[in-house]
């Protein structure tokens, strides 16, 4: 079985020799632009830097797939939004927003997919595919169409929205879907095997459980079934309370972080509906702890029966490559 069959039988919860191990999040780490001389924020717009960072998390650390780009900004930029391109230590953000005042001016761009970073993340893709061959998977990223939505609005007014205006909410998220159905299934034209969809506003961190059942849920179930391929649905935080509203947007897969304390009983409400990715904590075990306690964090999630072992949200970039190696080798020898 190569890498690509295994994970996509995993997201599916088909039979696999072993758990695949990769990363659904952000990848980039500062010792593989080193190591590349494909640095950030060059990287973000270079389809060739893009793809020779992306392809070095395979080459370097053995994760079973190449994921690119880098952040949650691509779509947001093509639609208006300003962005920050960050450092070589911090990612991309967006600092202002075209429809702060309302949705009576939303205008989808035309030739979305000539605007902006969106033809270098293609190029990207093809050339990771020449450089990896069939058997590697490419698994793309892009932000969520909640996420997209706060971003044209403002977070600020977005969560306003969906208490006062809530026509206007739901407007700017039927938008947002659009946009995102017409660039992922653009993605999987481009030859991406899998989507890695990160929708960080939509975690009850900042959204009610009750809003997300009733406002955001069917926007993804929309955004999935326009989709062509298979998608994972990544939501940061504690989503325990979401957990089941998740496993209905018709994603292959959602993924957890290590907030999510009870990964059996995760499992056991999502079963027979999705699969789990996760849940190895970034920021509190591949960024600061020793290969030792990440090898314990990864035998944990595979006894607690996790589908696709992979850190719990974004990769830090000052996160140690002997690391990343920790997780894979632990995968390794829970199998050997």
């Amino acid at each position: 079985m190569n890498m690509k069959e295994r994970l996509l039988k995993a997201l599916k919860g088909e039979e696999v020799d072993k758990v695949p191990v990769c990363t659904v999040t952000q990848s980039a780490i500062v010792e593989l632009m080193d190591q590349t001389g494909a640095s950030w924020p060059e990287a973000h717009s270079n389809p060739q830097m893009m793809a020779d960072l992306a392809v070095a998390s395979y080459e370097v650390c053995g994760l079973e797939g190449v994921r690119a780009p880098y952040c949650l900004t691509v779509l947001a930029e093509a639609m208006g939004c300003e962005v920050n391109m960050g450092t070589k230590n911090r990612q991309p953000s967006v600092t202002d927003h075209p429809y702060p005042k309302g949705v009576d001016d939303l205008a989808m761009p035309e030739d979305l997919l000539s605007i902006g970073r969106i033809p270098a993340v293609m190029e990207c893709m093809k050339i990771i595919r020449e450089k990896v061959g069939d058997d590697v998977p490419i698994i793309a990223g892009m932000e969520g169409p909640v996420t997209l939505a706060s971003d044209l609005a403002s977070v600020k007014k977005f969560m306003k929205w969906s208490i006062k205006k809530p026509e206007d909410f739901n407007t700017i998220l039927d938008f947002a879907c659009d946009a995102c159905i017409e660039y992922a299934n653009a993605l999987f034209d481009a030859g991406v095997d899998v989507i890695s969809v990160p929708d960080p506003v939509s975690s009850p961190d900042l959204m009610a459980p009750d809003t997300f059942d009733k406002m955001l849920k069917p926007c993804l179930q929309k955004f999935a079934d326009g989709v062509k391929g298979p998608m994972i649905l990544h939501v940061c935080g504690d989503v325990s309370p979401i957990l089941e509203m998740m496993a209905d947007c018709h994603f292959e897969s959602i993924s957890i972080e290590e907030k999510v304390k009870d990964l059996k009983g995760a499992k056991a409400k999502v079963a027979g509906k999705v699969t789990i990715c996760g849940n190895v904590s970034s920021p509190f075990v591949l960024l600061a702890a020793d290969e030792a306690a990440v090898k314990e964090a990864a035998t944990k999630a595979l006894d607690d029966g996790i589908d696709v072992l992979a850190p719990g949200c974004g990769i830090a970039p000052d996160t140690p490559v002997a690391n990343l190696k920790a997780m894979v080798e632990a995968r390794d020898e829970y199998y050997a």
